[in-house]
């Protein structure tokens, strides 16, 4: 940094005595509390490795089988209400041929 200095400040700065501050700073040490030197205690256990592992696959299953569950359910609901509706069509062109059936016998009867 000094190299960076103009030649003028640079001379001003190296022949300038040191002040109080200057040596005050160089002499202080660093000191903590015992609070913050003491060691950090985790509230609960840590979980090792394989046993992070195997509950996160098992949430994982368990999760995406919950998904797929209320997707195959939804999709049954969704083809069921289809099978009712196609059932009751067919109820109704059932009926209506019956009608026509009906119709047709009565005809028969009266023209002869």
């Amino acid at each position: 940094m000094a190299t960076r200095m103009p030649s003028v400040l640079r001379t001003l700065a190296l022949s300038r005595p040191a002040t109080f501050t200057q040596t005050q700073h160089a002499r202080r040490s660093f000191q903590t509390s015992r609070k913050m030197m003491a060691d950090v205690v985790s509230p609960s256990k840590p979980i090792g490795a394989f046993r992070g592992s195997l509950l996160g696959f098992l949430l994982g299953t368990v999760l995406a089988g919950g998904g797929l569950y209320y997707y195959v359910v939804d999709e049954y609901k969704v083809s069921n209400e289809l099978l009712v509706e196609d059932i009751y069509a067919l109820q109704s062109a059932v009926q209506r041929l019956e009608g026509y059936v009906k119709a047709l016998e009565e005809e028969v009867k009266t023209k002869k």
